[in-house]
């Protein structure tokens, strides 16, 4: 496929035109279907919307209203997730299978309907059921409010680019399979660039071609929709400037090399400046420890107008896989842009102090092969998925459904990322952690060495929250904490924490609803490294979340 600035321009031009007229509503129609497609010299059926893999562009403005009605017409049970979206006293958009609603039914529909407040920038919609955002995910882009600029300098054109994982295998059987083992799943066969994972060993594969002007800017628009891998993008012989993270602005810097990890999003800006050719887009996998990962390098081609099409392509040298400083780099650059119109507003104070541990852990299976099966958890806990939505069950009040004890701190303290402890059994549980509406919450998220640390990217729906530190080793609450940056913090959805490491964040929690925290590494939300924050109405009705809609799913 080669990918084209022409039609993309056209389009956004033809959209932000369309909006002279009154409606501030943007509807758009999701047909769920199966597609033949052909990867790595194989065809299989994938599920896809509209017949689309990546699926289709939402585009809005910042506060306008999107409309999007889903039909299910595959065999599966389904949700979409508006990745990134606030979803500000609207939870039952949120999309979560059993966690803000049931799944949408085969042969049946639901509209999500949600604003986007005070957002600007590229975010992603995926599937949020078992794995079948592997091919059901797509970009979001919400340009500024009509009249508004970018806080950088103008780009010349737009490119979305999405970065994905490939199974040769069913997706849905290589899951169910994992999970009946209780063993680790089979790892990817390729990673893709905007679908297409270009020629590997044994198969000539097409691969994505961006074509340039020289001396024109892109704003290149990154997304990681793989399900397990972090990665690293790079472009031979061209430098980026970062210009926002997860839809918020950011003090623009240069890199050569952009990490990304699966949920997060990169706005980086991209000048033409080379002599006319063919330089390699190339992605790879990051994994700093001793857990598998899919090695193989997806390539594409940045093609300048006016090149010969039998010219050799200048390539690059990615990273190597456990480049943690390149990792640490580029995390370390990023800083809210913390402007008068932007600001960064960091809660000063702390209503709860919270500290989760994540990894994995064994627990006993009597079914699976080994008689054991790996489960992930929080504080010692393995989410147990319920049956009826967390949500729901909050809204009218039904007992039985979940508790509201989650652990706010590990049952028992140990040398988290030292050696574990011999018991590695977790406790399962539909828990949730109960918040008053407009608290401030600091979560310190360390990560453990139970059987193998490595880097989690950690996603907290309905919220923005401000990275205010991270480390290595375990969290020191006297020390660590002088550190902080409590001034511009990049402020995301999703951040990675790193292997034998923490994070710390603080968020407001000003959205009333049942929000899910999890790591957005699908095998490990699989695990049950996930929770849900539950956060009460405030006063009045501009502080409570709205009733359902008339046609939320049931289960």
């Amino acid at each position: 496929m080669v990918a084209n600035w022409v039609p993309a321009v056209a389009l956004v031009a033809a959209f932000l035109f369309s909006g002279l007229a009154e409606s501030i509503v943007r509807n758009y129609n999701f047909s769920v279907v199966l597609k033949n497609t052909t990867r790595l010299c194989a065809t299989k059926p994938i599920v896809t919307v509209n017949g689309n893999f990546p699926g289709p562009t939402l585009y809005a403005r910042e506060d306008e209203t999107v409309i999007v009605r889903v039909v299910n017409g595959v065999q599966y049970n389904f949700t979409i997730h508006w990745h990134g979206v606030r979803q500000l006293r609207t939870g039952w958009a949120d999309g979560p299978a059993y966690i803000t609603q049931c799944p949408i039914q085969s042969g049946q529909s639901f509209t999500y309907n949600f604003t986007l407040t005070g957002q600007r920038g590229t975010l992603l919609w995926h599937a949020h059921i078992t794995w079948l955002r592997a091919t059901v995910h797509g970009a979001i882009v919400i340009l500024p409010k009509r009249g508004l600029s970018y806080p950088f300098s103008k780009p010349d054109f737009e490119e979305i680019i999405v970065l994905g994982e490939w199974w040769k295998a069913d997706v849905e059987n290589v899951v169910n399979e994992a999970m009946q083992s209780g063993l680790p799943p089979n790892i990817s066969d390729s990673h893709t660039i905007n679908g297409f994972p270009g020629p590997v060993p044994n198969c000539s594969s097409q691969g994505y071609n961006l074509n340039v002007q020289p001396g024109k800017t892109y704003l290149l628009r990154i997304i990681n929709a793989a399900l397990n891998d972090e990665l690293f993008f790079k472009i031979s012989g061209h430098n980026f400037t970062v210009v926002e993270v997860d839809a918020t602005y950011t003090k623009p810097f240069k890199t050569d090399t952009v990490f990304i990890a699966p949920g997060q999003t990169t706005n980086a800006l991209l000048t033409a400046d080379q002599g006319t050719g063919k330089y390699l887009i190339a992605i790879s996998p990051f994994m700093d420890t001793v857990v598998a990962v899919d090695n193989l390098t997806a390539t594409g081609t940045l093609t300048y107008q006016g090149t010969n099409s039998l010219s050799s392509t200048s390539l690059t040298t990615l990273p190597p896989q456990n480049a943690t400083p390149v990792t640490n780099s580029f995390i370390s650059s990023l800083r809210s842009l913390h402007s008068n119109q932007y600001p960064a507003n960091v809660p000063s104070t702390v209503d709860h102090s919270l500290f989760f541990t994540i990894g994995v852990g064994v627990n006993p299976c009597a079914t699976c092969v080994s008689g054991n099966q790996i489960v992930g958890d929080i504080n010692n806990v393995s989410f147990v998925m319920p049956s009826t939505a967390l949500l729901q069950a909050h809204y009218y009040n039904l007992s039985g459904v979940f508790t509201d004890d989650f652990p706010g701190n590990p049952p028992i303290p140990f040398n988290y990322t030292g050696s574990p402890p011999q018991n590695l059994q977790t406790v399962n549980g539909t828990k949730v952690y109960r918040l008053a509406y407009n608290s401030t919450v600091q979560i310190v998220l360390q990560g453990t060495a139970f059987l193998a640390p490595e880097s989690h990217p950690i996603h907290l729906h309905g919220f923005n929250f401000y990275a205010i530190g991270r480390g290595v080793g375990n969290f020191d609450p006297v020390n660590d904490p002088k550190n902080f940056n409590l001034v511009d913090p990049v402020e995301r959805n999703t951040l990675s924490v790193p292997t034998g490491g923490w994070s710390a964040i603080r968020f407001r929690a000003d959205n009333p609803g049942v929000w899910f925290l999890h790591c957005h590494l699908e095998v490990h939300t699989s695990w049950g490294l996930k929770m849900a924050f539950l956060v009460e109405n405030g006063n009045g009705p501009n502080e409570s979340l709205l009733p359902p809609p008339s046609d939320l799913p049931k289960c």
